[in-house]
């Protein structure tokens, strides 16, 4: 059944109550958060959970919404499991008991789907940080407003990289494998790689979905080594990523180059848990603490000392989307949905508090998409002080000294 033609009737009703909502029956401007919080992504939504938090914290002591009076910002969370069917039941609850005049998720892919539907059916805005499927900003929705690039846009990139590490060091590629956890996030890209890699004229020597849910992935394993792949492509949530890495560091699997898709391989956990193992692994994000951007450092620090952790990718978007709704909310001056929905849209973001991200702005296409979003490659490197992630591609943007290692076995 069509989730947006559901209970089309209420939907209208409820709609046009939100439409008539008044400042004096809210205390806050209330955001329902909906995220991983248990389950095989919870570290991801524990981190995008204290970027938010610590980006509403600045707001609120900043002095809150001024266009509102002041009101302040109020974070409610529901845990999704990373199922789509718990995220979608959470968006219902969220928009009907908590009366949350936004929304924000769902970071899988699997679930933003599906949830996002239930948002535009009630005509309340979503703001998606990080969940990367093309087809969340592909439905025509009016009310979903992405941050993040989309998946296509990462893979572009990752073929880009390889074809200029290439052309760089001298080394031929020619064999891909692909391997991917099996939910919308995974498939998503894989379903992209191969069309690029055909474009580009590389063999693709394995192409394996896996679920993020296993406890031994050696199988998976020993075929990525009997296809001798140059490059392995990867896309892992946390607890995958760290069985995966460790059990091709056991069974002494040699490529040219392992690059992943940011999600687990971003996780700060991941390093602590594979340590060496993880030397001169490639990944893909939107952004990495040695960013060259006006008060990138100085958030990074903060977060850090109130969590022990640096700032991923996908923690940043989640901070910068709080700031992104801020600018909204001061725009529209207004708790009614369709104002929101109308500020978000002619969002053009570009400095201030809050952005840190790499890329110049944030402004949304017509189908909700920051069309200013673009990622970066990073490469796991110990520079004399342990593990770290390093920029090195686009090459204007590597750090300053640095030579990437590529090909990573001779």
């Amino acid at each position: 059944m069509n989730l947006l033609n559901r209970f089309t009737l209420p939907a209208v009703a409820f709609s046009l109550a939100l439409g008539s909502f008044g400042l004096a029956q809210a205390d806050n401007v209330k955001i329902g958060n909906i995220e991983p919080m248990s389950g095989p992504s919870a570290t991801l939504g524990q981190q995008g959970k204290a970027a938010r938090e610590m980006a509403v914290e600045e707001i609120n002591a900043a002095g809150g919404i001024k266009a509102l009076g002041g009101m302040k910002l109020e974070l409610i969370y529901a845990d999704s499991e990373s199922k789509p069917e718990k995220g979608v039941a959470e968006a219902e609850r969220l928009i009907n008991t908590e009366k949350v005049h936004v929304l924000t998720g769902c970071w899988n892919s699997a679930v933003t789907y599906p949830t996002t539907a239930v948002a535009e059916r009630y005509g309340i805005p979503f703001v998606v940080p990080v969940s990367v499927s093309d087809k969340i900003t592909d439905q025509g929705f009016k009310n979903v407003f992405r941050i993040a690039a989309k998946d296509s846009w990462w893979t572009k990139d990752q073929f880009a990289f390889l074809k200029d590490m290439q052309a760089e060091f001298g080394t031929k590629v020619e064999k891909l494998a692909f391997v991917y956890e099996n939910g919308d996030w995974g498939k998503g890209f894989a379903t992209q790689w191969k069309k690029l890699a055909e474009e580009a004229g590389y063999k693709v020597v394995l192409d394996e979905p896996y679920p993020s849910t296993a406890t031994d992935l050696s199988p998976v394993v020993q075929k990525i080594r009997r296809a001798n792949p140059d490059v392995l492509m990867l896309v892992s949530n946390a607890a995958d990523a760290i069985l995966l890495t460790n059990t091709i560091a056991e069974y002494k699997v040699k490529v040219k180059a392992i690059v992943a898709s940011g999600g687990g391989h971003a996780d700060p956990s991941f390093m602590k848990a594979v340590g060496k193992n993880a030397q001169y692994l490639f990944d893909i994000v939107e952004w990495e603490t040695d960013v060259n951007k006006p008060g990138a450092k100085e958030a990074n620090d903060k977060f850090k000392a109130k969590n022990g952790y640096n700032l991923t990718g996908e923690a940043v978007d989640a901070y910068v989307a709080m700031y992104v709704l801020k600018d909204a909310l001061e725009r529209a001056g207004s708790l009614e949905p369709a104002k929101i929905r109308e500020a978000l849209a002619t969002t053009n973001l570009k400095d201030g508090p809050g952005m840190i991200v790499g890329y110049d702005a944030v402004k949304f296409d017509a189908t909700g998409q920051n069309e200013m979003a673009s990622p970066v490659i990073v490469q796991v490197a110990d520079l004399g002080k342990g593990l770290e992630r390093v920029t090195i591609w686009p090459k204007n943007a590597r750090r300053a000294g640095y030579t990437p290692v590529f090909p990573i076995t001779k």
